[in-house]
């Protein structure tokens, strides 16, 4: 398995955001579906992280993105769908998104990435690890990912029915961080209802997680990590455990004071958990 030196840059990485600067484009892969990204840093090693977020779309991710700018080649793709974006017809489940994204590598040459997804965006990692044939995954690392059915009691919340401000409540252990959503525009309100829309296509009738897909991640030979906010009111601690623990190689790190987005709560510590795990996991004869 090849993992690029970058990865073990994250052990020197500073507990806040520095300013960053980054860019945006589209790749139009081999399917002729064009994707929306928005790069962070400079690609100077063929690798990169890749951030795949969930329901709350793209920026979700831009903060941590940013945080690791300085030391990564990172890219954020917009789900097709999602943010204004077009999505093809018949172009409508976890898998599209997860082949999509194994093509977009290919696209661009790059191997060694880890694959960074929160939600929804974990379950398109581990789709994309199940098929990757060509190698170009050297690692995962799951934010409160949903995606599977848990052996124990504890299970993800079905969330379709409620509305964005009891969402918002179970998302975020800190109230400073929830969205006023009274503040919002008629165009905004549209746009997050839009994605709520590709949500839902995607995620397909079970929505939460596909009844498949737990038997199959013994399959998943790459390195995992398993980041969960331990206040998350959607996907329990004892799920995100049993994440971890159907994984081969699944490591788990649980992080206090932080809901479904551990990466915008407590970023300092999602980050030194990142770091301890490649220090010790992916690469420890090179820590």
């Amino acid at each position: 398995m090849r993992v690029n030196s970058y990865l073990f840059a994250m052990k020197e990485l500073p507990l806040s955001t520095p300013t960053s600067t980054s860019a945006t484009c589209t790749v139009t892969i081999a399917t002729g579906m064009s994707i929306a990204i928005q790069e962070f840093g400079d690609n100077t090693e063929g690798s990169a992280v890749l951030y795949l977020h969930g329901g709350a779309g793209p920026r979700t991710m831009a903060g941590i993105a940013t945080a690791l700018s300085e030391h990564v080649h990172g890219l954020v793709p917009t789900h097709p769908g999602f943010d204004g974006t077009a999505r093809p017809e018949g172009f409508d489940t976890i898998a599209d998104l997860a082949e999509a994204y194994l093509d977009l590598l290919d696209e661009l040459g790059l191997n060694g990435v880890m694959v960074m997804g929160n939600s929804i965006g974990g379950w398109i990692a581990a789709e994309m690890a199940l098929r990757d044939t060509c190698g170009r995954i050297g690692a995962l690392v799951m934010l409160n990912a949903v995606g599977i059915r848990a052996k124990g009691a504890e299970q993800v919340l079905d969330v379709r029915r409620m509305a964005p401000g009891e969402i918002s409540k179970l998302s975020f252990a800190n109230e400073a961080f929830r969205p006023d959503f009274s503040s919002f525009t008629d165009e905004q309100r549209a746009g997050m209802a839009a994605n709520q829309k590709a949500l839902a296509t995607y995620a397909g009738e079970a929505f939460t997680h596909d009844p498949k897909l737990r038997r199959r991640l013994h399959r998943i030979t790459v390195p995992a990590l398993v980041v969960w906010g331990e206040q998350d009111g959607i996907a329990p601690t004892g799920y995100g455990r049993d994440w971890a623990a159907a994984l081969p190689s699944g490591h788990f790190a649980p992080i206090g004071d932080a809901g479904h987005f551990p990466h915008i709560e407590q970023m300092g510590a999602t980050l030194g958990a990142i770091s301890n795990f490649v220090d010790t996991v992916v690469k420890p004869d090179e820590a």
